[in-house]
This record gives C-alpha cells, sequence and structure tokens, in this order.
C-alpha cells in the first residue's frame, strides 16, 4: 500500500500531467488574475467596508466598479495556515499548516513536495506565474520554497518573522538574497529611557533606505509588463498592515494630525512609533496605493477586460504592536481580533473586478472561504482541479450564473489561544474556546441577528449543537506535526 506521501505524490504528477496534455492540445485562453491579499487588514478597515477614518479610494473604486462580497472568511485566524489554505484548497481540518511553526534560522514549517498549489495549477495551464510579498509556506531551499510550488518568480520575504521589519537587509528572489541598502536593527525593541518619546528625530533608527513593500509592488508592476502577451498569474501578498509600525514619510504626513496621539514605546511588541495612530491609517492607505498602482498599471496595458482582479486579507486586525483596532473600528460590529476564531478575526474582506464579465457595483452575500480560491480560479482559467480538496468554486457568483454550490459547512481550527475550533453551518456558528485548557463547552449563535456573536444559544438548541459537535469531530483528520489533543484523542 502507497504511503500518504506517495499518494500525494502521485496525485500531484496525474494532475500535472493531465493539465500539461490539455494544454498541449488547447493554449491557454483563460484571463489573467491578479490576487491580492493584505496582511493583518481588519474586516472594516477600508471605506467600502464603513470604515470613516483612513482613507481607500482605490480599494473602494474596485468594490464601486466590482463584486464586494459580505461573508467571506480566512482559512485561519492567523498567516501561515490561512496561506495553506489558499494555495492547496483544504480547510484547517485538513490543511497540512494549521498554525504558525517556525523554522530556524528563517522560515515556516514547509509545505509538502507532493501537495498541488494554486500556482502550479495555473504554471500547468500555461500562465506565467509570480508571488510577490510574503510567503510563510516553507524556508528558503526547502520542498516548500515558492519556486518549487509552482512560481516561476518569487520576491519578498520567505520568512513571516523578517517580515516584521520593513526595512530588512535583504529579500528573496526565488532562491538568491538580494541585498538591501538598509541598517540592520530588530524588530522588537523598547524605546530608549534616555530618549525623548516627542523628538521625531529618536525614532529614526527604527527606518532604513529602502521600503520592501516598495520594491515588491514594483517588481510585481515589472512582472505585469513583461507577460502582457501572455496570460500571468499575479500572487500580491504584500505584508502590510502587519506591525511594525513602519511607514515612509510621505505617507506618514497624510495623516499628520489628523488623530489624538501617546507615543507608542514597544511595550507590546514590535517597535516604536510616535504617532502610532497615524502610523496605521498611512499603512493602509499605502496599501491603498499599491492596489491602484496594479490596475493603474492594468488600465495603461489595456489589460483590464482581459483581467480578474481580487482583494482580500489573510485574517483579522492584529491587537499589538501598538495598534489601535478599538480606536478604527477595524472589524465594524464583529466579535473578534487576529487569533481568534470569532468573526471579527476570521471575517475579511473580498472584492473581485473583471470589467465586462463581473457586474459593476454588485454586493453578495455568498458565504466562501480562502479554500474556495483554488477550484475558483482553476475553473474561471480552464486549469485542473486537483482532487481532494475542500474548496468549492464561487466562480458562478463571480459572474453571476446560476447554478452556485453552497457548503455544507464551514470548518476552522486552531491550536492557537488556548485552542479554538469553528463551525458554520446556514446562519447558525458554533464556537469552542480553551481546549487545550480543559474546556469543551460549545458556544451557539446566530450570525443573521446576532452578527458579534454576543448572545449564546446553545441551551435553546441542543439538536443545533449536537450537529455542530459531530461536525467537529467528522470534519478534521488528526496532524503528526500539528497536534492538537483534546481533538486527537476523539478522533482515536
Amino acid at each position: 500500500m502507497f504511503n500518504h506521501s506517495l499518494r500525494l505524490n502521485f496525485s500531484r504528477l496525474s494532475v500535472l500531467l493531465a493539465a500539461s496534455a490539455a494544454l498541449a492540445q488547447s493554449p491557454p485562453a483563460g484571463p489573467n488574475v491578479v490576487l491580492i491579499i493584505a496582511d493583518d487588514l481588519g474586516y472594516a478597515e477600508t471605506g467600502c467596508y464603513g470604515q470613516k477614518k483612513i482613507r481607500t479610494p482605490h480599494i473602494d473604486r474596485l468594490a464601486a466598479e466590482g463584486l464586494r462580497f459580505t461573508q467571506f472568511y480566512s482559512g485561519s485566524p492567523v498567516c501561515a495556515p490561512t496561506r495553506c489554505t489558499l494555495m492547496t484548497g483544504q480547510h484547517t481540518g485538513h490543511a497540512e499548516i494549521r498554525a504558525n511553526r517556525e523554522i530556524q534560522p528563517e522560515g515556516q514549517h514547509p509545505i509538502s513536495a507532493g501537495a498541488i498549489t494554486l500556482a502550479e495549477a495555473l504554471q500547468a495551464r500555461g500562465y506565467a506565474t509570480a508571488g510577490i510579498g510574503k510567503w510563510g509556506l516553507g524556508p528558503p531551499g526547502s520542498h516548500g520554497a515558492p519556486e518549487k510550488q509552482g512560481f516561476d518568480l518569487f520576491f519578498g520575504y520567505n520568512c513571516q518573522r523578517a517580515a516584521h521589519n520593513y526595512y530588512p537587509t535583504y529579500l528573496w528572489e526565488n532562491d538568491r538574497k538580494i541585498p538591501l541598502n538598509n541598517p540592520e536593527f530588530p524588530s522588537r525593541q523598547e524605546f530608549p529611557a534616555d530618549a525623548d518619546p516627542n523628538d521625531p528625530a529618536a525614532y529614526q533608527r527604527y527606518r532604513g533606505n529602502e521600503y520592501a513593500p516598495d520594491l515588491m509592488v514594483a517588481r510585481g508592476l515589472e512582472f505585469i509588463r513583461a507577460n502582457r502577451e501572455r496570460p500571468f498569474f499575479l500572487y500580491v501578498a504584500l505584508p502590510i498592515p502587519h506591525m511594525a509600525l513602519q511607514v515612509p514619510e510621505d505617507s506618514l504626513k497624510e495623516y499628520a494630525g489628523a488623530f489624538p496621539e501617546t507615543p507608542y514605546l514597544g511595550g507590546k511588541g514590535y517597535l516604536p512609533h510616535r504617532t502610532p495612530r497615524a502610523a496605521y491609517a498611512a499603512m493602509v492607505s499605502r496599501l491603498d496605493r499599491y492596489v491602484g498602482q496594479i490596475v493603474g498599471l492594468l488600465q495603461e496595458l489595456q489589460l483590464e477586460e482581459r483581467t480578474l482582479v481580487l482583494f482580500t486579507s489573510d485574517n483579522g486586525p492584529t491587537h499589538n504592536g501598538g495598534t489601535d483596532s478599538a480606536f478604527f473600528n477595524s472589524t465594524g460590529p464583529l466579535r473578534g481580533l487576529k487569533g481568534s476564531v470569532y468573526e471579527g478575526g476570521v471575517r475579511v474582506p473580498l472584492i473581485a473586478r473583471w470589467p465586462g464579465r463581473i457586474t459593476a457595483g454588485k454586493v453578495t452575500e455568498h458565504v466562501a472561504a480562502m479554500w474556495d480560491m483554488l477550484p475558483t480560479l482553476c475553473e474561471i482559467t480552464g486549469a485542473e482541479t486537483p482532487p481532494g480538496i475542500d474548496g468549492i468554486s464561487f466562480a458562478p457568483t463571480l459572474l453571476g450564473k446560476g447554478g452556485q454550490k453552497e457548503h455544507e459547512y464551514l470548518y476552522w481550527e486552531y491550536p492557537g489561544g488556548g485552542g479554538q475550533q469553528a463551525v458554520r453551518v446556514g446562519n447558525f456558528k458554533a464556537v469552542r474556546q480553551n481546549l487545550l485548557r480543559g474546556q469543551k463547552r460549545t458556544e451557539l449563535y446566530n450570525l443573521e441577528n446576532d452578527v458579534g456573536e454576543q448572545h449564546d444559544i446553545a441551551a435553546d438548541h441542543p439538536e443545533v449543537v449536537k450537529r455542530m459537535e459531530r461536525i467537529m469531530r467528522e470534519a478534521r483528520r488528526p496532524s503528526a506535526v500539528f497536534e492538537f489533543a483534546p481533538l486527537d484523542k476523539e478522533a482515536s
């Protein structure tokens, strides 16, 4: 009998060979795809999702010219597992990566050589593929490195830890280090006790000369220009507005004096900043500027009608490093932040724009999740959809067609934050907290009239709770790498 690894490799080879054979008979004629994923951007941190204090005109325009989802979910409340669900189409009950696990000296636990990624599926279809920004799914030189997982070009941070400093000393281009003109300094430090926290000059030590996100977007624009005559897939995994609070002066000036400020001195991690609220707003607006640059180039090259642009976030907003999610109302009415399986940790924006194919100015309540991206983009591009995935294509919703299939349920598990589990079925959402601390009580919420998850109605619906708990047992399989003892014991 084949072991699991051999089965994965056999499946991967079969899919890629089938796709290559189809390509030989039918050259790719699908659209270009630009998938932009922000880092820790909250559900309500852009204007089109209700933000009042931060300006995001380009993202708002994207929504006005496309389709805005109100019930789209990340794959996990933290970075690496969400990116795994995106790339492999499996939720965290089946995904290879279920938490952030660090590899020293650089990188995170790798996805396997046998995994079939979204990039590989599109590459086999004949697409030029580029990953720009933050990876987090395998260290340099490992089988999980992006250039070994379907990307012709990768440029950015391989490692999530390195991405905590936006003025690094180097970035990766595939397997090669590209040195930058920045001084070396740690991304976590406290403000010196002998310095004046109100003196702007005292914060210069937390800046460099080359802002990594600027370089990444520039490389992404180069990729678009170089591949304008053929179908391309551009995955732009921007590392902002994740901490640390670092942004060039031209963006910071846009919010000078806009908010009441107290200098952040580094007590809750990452780097100090004299005006933390202005810095955070400026980072979100700079993210918005990047979106405008990408869409503007597509317009300049007359590629708009041939390009599907998607914009989303990897999880909810953070709660440390000087951020103030309460001040910005970053999750709107939703409960929880990054690291939580409540709605604020996993419900994220999704905007899709494709002039001539997606009706402008529409809003959909279709319930979808990050693991649906792979089958959706495979369907739209004509690529081979890998077998054994959890995702369901939402292409019919994008294109305004009938026949949209719905999920029986959405499932999340996260061994961090005390151990958490969640299931959504229809408008019911079940949540378990502190599983690693011996608790197994199931909370139940009706999102139709309680999107803020304030009223636990488990006692009123014992049959619904029973069904949810059954799904919690059956929707997962144990992972030898990401052990989750209370849940693994149920499966034994």
